[in-house]
């Protein structure tokens, strides 16, 4: 596959792309509302100042036992939030295993239902 640079100063919505090698793409002042990005490999990504309320992220990680991909082997790579606002999100069926909660205000933070506060508060 031929690299080609391509600079897009322009409109350009709806823009479709498959089996597209972007790597090492820089997406800079753009909007991006209502994408949609399927079955990608995203590894490294970095996402900064952007605003993401609204978004949907939904099977993260490397591919499931019943995928072609799949590898038992394979572990994913741990993921960064810094700086971010998740208040009033909600992490439903994820594996948090190992997640480590720094300086972070847990105002409010619930795990099923139970106030985390509220374990702290009980020894």
């Amino acid at each position: 596959m031929e690299t080609r640079h391509i600079n897009l100063e322009e409109n350009c919505a709806e823009i479709t792309a498959r089996s597209a090698m972007l790597d090492g793409s820089k997406f800079m002042d753009v909007s991006m509302r209502n994408i949609r990005i399927t079955d990608a490999d995203l590894s490294d990504l970095h996402i900064e100042g952007a605003q993401l309320g609204g978004a949907y992220f939904e099977n993260i990680g490397l591919p499931p036992e019943d995928h072609p991909g799949h590898d038992p082997a394979l572990r994913q790579r741990p993921l960064t939030f810094r700086k971010c606002d998740l208040n009033g999100s909600t992490f439903d069926n994820c594996d948090l295993s190992g997640v480590e909660i720094v300086d972070c205000d847990i105002s409010g933070l619930k795990i099923n239902g139970v106030l985390i506060q509220e374990l702290f508060n009980r020894k």
